[in-house]
């Protein structure tokens, strides 16, 4: 890079900060503060934070990587996580029913849904080990992603045996933890608008120069990925790569490692079913922090449209650099690993000036990413394992300074994980279809049974766990479908064992969930005490929201894909999906939108 680059990201870095460390004072006032940013984040910090912590080095370049190799139906491969389509669910139920309980981590919700007895708290620390586990995890795939990037552009030495990936993810790292382990809650929202901003104005940058600059040649060569870690060239047509209705079997080569995706059709089928039950059970993380902070059922759905709208500007940007890189290989030669498409397109094709802005940006993302996650982790010690069991009357100086040193320790964690896994999609693959499987079905379930209880959580939730970890260490090579079934599976049947050997939630704990959250599903043992009239009001609502979400799903795929399809410049599937995308927001504004002022209060249901 020149060093005017340079300059730029130095520049980037100590607004960053700067930003980070000037919050700090307000964030120090207590956990909630640190945590949640006392409740009182406008709705529109809380959407533009959540889409540049969306937004990470490790996903921009393993979706490069799928829509590189595979074209628009590299899209789809991504329904398993990359598209966030959980979006939809967060913004038409989800996030008010999350916001409802009026608690700081999905750890403490277990009390509000199982009671503040044995069940409870057994549920609660179960809760909160494996969500450390998943931050552990995603600090892993960070720490990839962002070295892989990083070590690309300021050329770090390998040291002491360790390569400069490693090390190049180090000094993310640190400069991250300066003020994410200073400010909290407060500081990450900030310095992600900050980010938010530097990641919009590369997007556009980008989509520019490969809207002007490069146009697809009518054949061309893109390369996929072998088990035995070289790769190999195929050839494809523009119409083939641009087209957005995906055929139903691929023809990857058999040695390929994107040969899973051979029978597409019940790939995508199945990603599908997996994020339906997913985005029904809610998120954890730093996702679900947003809905924690946030003020209002009106905020949770503003921020949610908000955050959605923007990380849309995603998929065109991906789109742009894989249209880039397959340019470069035009006249340079294929590149052969998809998953080094980005570092290769910003050091081959970007110019100066152009090039350190966009090094900032994906910076920007890599890290708005971390600390998310790192904040949100962090919590689940401080406020579910040392505070609610170890320390309870602990003082506000030594919650805090536990916030701080578990965000360390759990980063160092991740760090030393690193180094046992080979790259981006096989942590990401692990991270959203075994380890993610083994807790998807108790989060499920939690909502929408009442007999659930406690116990059974607790024993879905450990059995799913092991079996991920299980998975991962005797049997790499299942195919994902087959880990997130074998998960998934286990942790259903010891989840229902677990809950009918054991004594139901006590009635008023019951009672008191469903008066706060009133979701819908089988709670006709407890809705029955409340007055035909909340009844009535419950059951629009539900109806509503169930009628919307219809609406909600395809509208998130549409407005991604319409956004794509103007970069790839397939103007002609770009107009049907726009008319589709605008009969699909008109629905949406009377079904959801215009409701959203009109939830029914906790107080007036009695």
């Amino acid at each position: 890079m020149h060093f005017i680059d340079y300059m730029i990201i130095l520049v980037y870095l100590v607004t960053l900060v700067g930003v980070g460390l000037f919050v700090q004072r307000k964030a120090s006032a207590g956990i909630d503060s640190y945590f949640l940013g006392n409740r009182d984040l406008p709705w529109w910090v809380l959407g533009a934070s959540g889409m540049a912590s969306n937004l990470d080095v490790s996903g921009t370049m393993i979706n490069t990587a799928f829509v590189f190799a595979l074209g628009a139906s590299g899209f789809f491969i991504e329904l398993r996580g990359g598209v966030t389509l959980i979006m939809a669910f967060l913004m038409i139920f989800m996030g008010k029913w999350n916001r409802r309980a009026q608690v700081m981590t999905l750890a403490e919700w277990m009390h509000f849904r199982f009671g503040k007895g044995l069940q409870g708290d057994v549920a609660r620390l179960i809760a909160a080990v494996s969500s450390i586990i998943v931050t552990v995890a995603m600090i892993t795939y960070f720490a990839i992603g962002s070295g892989k990037f990083v070590g690309e552009f300021l050329g770090i030495p390998a040291l002491l045996g360790l390569s400069s990936q490693f090390w190049a993810a180090t000094l993310m790292i640190v400069l991250a933890m300066t003020y994410t382990v200073a400010s909290g809650l407060y500081g990450v929202v900030w310095t992600d608008v900050v980010q938010g901003m530097i990641i919009f104005g590369t997007i556009l940058i980008i989509c520019f120069l490969a809207i002007t600059k490069y146009a697809l040649p009518e054949v061309f060569s893109v390369s996929v990925p072998l088990r035995d870690g070289t790769f190999q060239a195929i050839q494809t047509t523009r119409d083939a790569w641009t087209n957005v209705v995906p055929n139903l079997h691929l023809d990857m080569p058999a040695q390929s490692t994107y040969s899973i995706y051979n029978l597409f059709g019940i790939v995508i089928l199945f990603y599908l079913i997996k994020v339906t039950i997913e985005g029904s059970g809610g998120t954890g993380s730093y996702m679900l922090q947003r809905y924690f902070a946030a003020k209002s059922d009106r905020d949770t759905g503003l921020l949610s449209l908000f955050w959605t709208f923007l990380l849309a500007f995603r998929w065109p940007f991906i789109a742009a650099i894989a249209i880039m890189g397959i340019a470069y290989g035009k006249s340079q030669g294929t590149i052969g690993d998809p998953e080094i498409v980005l570092p290769v397109v910003v050091n081959e094709l970007v110019p100066i000036g152009v090039k350190g802005f966009l090094v900032a940006g994906l910076m920007a993302a890599a890290m708005s990413t971390f600390d998310s996650t790192v904040n949100a982790g962090a919590a689940y010690w401080v406020k579910d394992i040392y505070q609610a069991f170890l320390n309870p009357k602990a003082s506000n100086k030594q919650l805090m300074r536990h916030s701080r040193w578990a965000s360390v320790l759990i980063v160092l964690a991740g760090l030393l994980f690193s180094l046992l896994i080979k790259n981006i999609n096989e942590i990401w693959g692990w991270i959203t279809m075994s380890i993610g499987a083994g807790l998807i079905v108790p989060q499920l379930v939690r909502w929408y049974w009442w007999r659930l209880n406690g116990y059974g959580f607790s024993i879905g939730t450990v059995v799913g766990m092991i079996a991920a970890i299980i998975q991962r260490s005797f049997f790499p090579g299942w195919p994902e479908y087959v880990s997130f079934s074998f998960a998934a599976g286990l942790s259903f049947v010891s989840m229902v064992i677990g809950t009918y050997l054991t004594q139901p939630t006590d009635e008023n704990t019951l009672r008191e969930f469903y008066r706060r959250t009133r979701p819908f599903g089988f709670w006709d043992p407890v809705r029955n005490i409340f007055s035909p009239d909340i009844l009535q009001k419950i059951h629009w609502e539900n109806h509503r929201d169930i009628r919307s979400l219809f609406m909600a799903v395809p509208w998130q795929v549409v407005l991604f894909l319409t956004m794509m399809m103007i970069v790839m410049r397939r103007w002609d599937t770009f107009f049907i999906l726009f008319v589709i995308l605008i009969a699909l927001s008109t629905g949406l504004y009377f079904s959801w939108f215009r409701h959203l002022s009109k939830e029914i209060k906790v107080e007036d249901v009695k």
